[in-house]
C-alpha cells in the first residue's frame, strides 16, 4: 500500500481534521493513575514531582502524611492504586450521557506507569497496582457506546520530572529506573535546580534510546487500541523533530490501512503549523479564528487535573459556556475528569456531566455539524485573556451575550442567559426579511413574534423555559432558489 503522508513537514501539512471531529466538537477524558493516591493539590498530577522537592505544599503533606519521600517513595503508591470500583462500561455511559462523541484516557503521564498492558514498560497497570488493561477495558467500552476512542500521552515529560540527582531517594536507584526514568547526566544540577525549565537546561538532552522508548509506547498503544486521536502534552516540544515527523506520517498512513480518519493534538508551536490540531490549554480564543482548535480543561475549578479530595468544581452554566463559546469561534471542548482512586467518579463531576447532557438533548442541534457563522457572537462581556491558561481570567456571562453557529439551512442565535421577554439581536441585521423563514427556540412549541428591522432581529422569548443553562433561537432560513 503506497504512503500517503512522508514524514516532511511539506507532507504532513496536507493532512485535515477530519470531518467526524469537525462535527463531534466535545469529547472527555480522563486524568487517573497512580498520582490519584494522594489525591492533593493543587495539581494533583504534579504530586510525584512536587512530592520529592522542598517548599511546596505537596511537599509538605507527603512529609506530614507518609513521612517524606526517603521513607515513602513514590513507587510506594502503586499497591494502593488498586481500583476496586473501576467500572469502564459506567465511565462510557456516563460520558455519553454527557453528549460526548470522543473518549479516553490519559495512557501515560509525566510518571513513567503506563496504564496499558505493555511490554516495553514493566511499571504498568495490567502488570501492577491493579492488575488491569485500563486502556484496553475503556477501549472496549467506549466504542461499544458509539464514540470515538482517544489516547493522551505525556511521558516524555518523564525524562526530567523526578530529581534524579537525589541520592537519598528511591529516584536515584537504578532498580526504579522504569518508572522514574534512566539516569543521565546532571552535571551543575545538585538539588539546585527549583522549576522544569531550569532542570531541562541544565541536564543533558535525551538521546536515541530514550526517544525510541518514547515511540515504543506510543506503537503499542496504537498497535493494540487504534486511537483516532492522539493528544500531546508539552513535552512534545523536546522530542527531536525527526521522531516527530516519523511518528505524525506513520499514525497519518494507519487511515489507509484503519479505513477511517485521525487526529492529532499538540500545545503552543511544539509542531510545525497546519500538521496537526493546536491545543489551548485551560483556555480558548477571543474571537473567530480561521483554523480549527481545541481547549482542553478540567471540570474541576482549579486545574487540578486529577481528583484532589479539597478541589471544588465548574458549575454547569460554565462548562455549557465554554462549549457554546469554543465552537462558535471554530474550536471543540475537551473535557478532563479525574476519578477516584478506587475508580469512582466523583458525585459533583456526574452531576456537571448529566447536566451538560441534559442541555445537549435539546440543543445539540446548535452544536454537532455546525460551523461558526461569519460573527461569532455579540455581547456586552469580554475575554480578558486569550489563548493558553486564559480561564484565569473567566468571565461570566449575561442574558445580553450570544454566540452563533450555523448550517446551510438555520442560524443558531444561543442566548448565555434567559433572554428578556423581547430582545433584539443586533448582528442579524446583515440578513434580509425575506430570507428567514421561522424563528423557534429550541426545546420550545411556543409560537414567536419576531421582526427584522435596521437594529437587528427582534424576538418576543417563549413565556416558559425549555431548559436551563443557555437557550437557542433557531432562525431558519428560506432556499432563494
Amino acid at each position: 500500500m503506497d504512503k500517503q503522508y512522508e514524514p516532511t513537514w511539506q507532507s504532513l501539512k496536507n493532512h485535515r481534521t477530519p470531518q467526524w471531529l469537525r462535527e463531534s466538537k466535545f469529547g472527555i477524558y480522563t486524568h487517573w493513575g497512580i498520582y490519584s493516591v494522594p489525591a492533593c493539590g493543587p495539581n494533583g498530577t504534579w504530586y510525584p514531582h512536587n512530592m520529592y522537592r522542598p517548599g511546596n505544599s505537596q511537599y509538605d503533606h507527603h512529609d506530614r502524611t507518609y513521612g517524606g519521600a526517603p521513607a515513602f517513595g513514590y513507587k510506594d503508591f502503586i499497591p494502593r492504586f488498586t481500583a476496586e470500583k473501576f467500572d469502564a462500561e459506567e465511565w462510557a455511559e456516563l460520558f455519553k450521557s454527557a453528549g460526548a462523541k470522543f473518549a479516553g484516557p490519559v495512557a501515560e503521564h509525566h510518571d513513567g506507569f503506563s496504564l496499558w498492558d505493555s511490554r516495553v514498560n514493566e511499571w504498568n497497570a495490567a502488570r501492577m497496582g491493579p492488575k488491569r488493561d485500563v486502556v484496553g477495558e475503556l477501549e472496549k467500552a467506549i466504542r461499544g457506546q458509539g464514540m470515538r476512542f482517544m489516547t493522551a500521552f505525556h511521558h516524555f515529560e518523564q525524562w526530567w520530572f523526578f530529581p534524579h540527582w537525589r541520592n537519598d531517594c528511591d529516584v536515584s536507584n537504578p532498580e526504579f529506573a522504569g518508572l522514574y526514568g534512566p539516569m543521565h547526566n546532571l552535571d551543575g544540577l545538585g538539588g539546585g535546580a527549583d522549576d522544569r525549565r531550569s532542570e531541562w537546561l541544565l541536564q543533558d538532552r535525551p538521546g536515541r534510546e530514550f526517544h525510541d522508548f518514547w515511540r515504543a509506547k506510543i506503537d503499542e498503544v496504537v498497535e493494540a487500541y487504534r486511537p483516532d486521536l492522539m493528544w500531546f502534552d508539552f513535552g512534545l516540544n523536546f522530542v527531536q523533530e525527526d521522531y516527530k515527523k516519523k511518528m505524525l506520517a506513520d499514525y497519518y498512513n494507519k487511515e489507509q490501512e484503519w479505513g477511517t480518519k485521525l487526529a492529532v493534538t499538540y500545545k503552543t508551536h511544539d509542531l510545525v503549523p497546519g500538521v496537526a490540531l493546536v491545543d489551548y490549554e485551560l483556555g480558548r480564543m477571543d474571537r473567530l479564528t480561521y483554523y480549527d482548535w481545541i481547549t482542553d480543561t478540567s471540570i474541576d475549578d482549579q486545574g487540578a487535573w486529577s481528583f484532589v479530595s479539597d478541589a471544588g468544581f465548574k458549575n454547569a452554566s460554565a462548562l455549557v459556556h465554554n462549549l457554546v463559546d469554543n465552537v462558535s469561534k471554530n474550536g471543540y471542548l475537551l473535557l478532563n475528569v479525574g476519578p477516584k482512586a478506587d475508580g469512582t467518579i466523583p458525585d459533583e463531576a456526574k452531576e456537571r456531566l448529566i447536566a451538560m447532557g441534559d442541555w445537549l438533548k435539546v440543543n445539540g442541534e446548535a452544536i454537532y455539524g455546525t460551523t461558526p457563522w461569519v460573527a461569532f457572537g455579540e455581547g456586552p462581556t469580554e475575554m480578558t485573556e486569550s489563548g493558553m491558561f486564559s480561564e484565569r481570567h473567566e468571565v461570566e456571562y449575561t442574558a445580553e451575550d450570544y454566540r452563533f453557529t450555523c448550517t446551510d439551512s438555520c442560524i443558531y442565535a444561543t442566548c448565555l442567559g434567559w433572554p428578556e421577554a423581547t430582545s433584539t439581536i443586533k448582528s442579524l441585521r446583515r440578513l434580509n426579511a425575506g430570507e428567514i423563514q421561522s424563528v423557534t427556540m429550541l426545546g420550545s412549541d411556543e409560537q414567536l413574534t419576531w421582526s427584522l428591522g435596521e437594529n437587528g432581529l427582534e424576538i418576543q422569548r417563549p413565556k416558559d423555559k425549555p431548559c436551563d443553562l443557555a437557550y437557542v433561537y433557531r432562525i431558519e432560513r428560506k432556499d432563494p432558489f
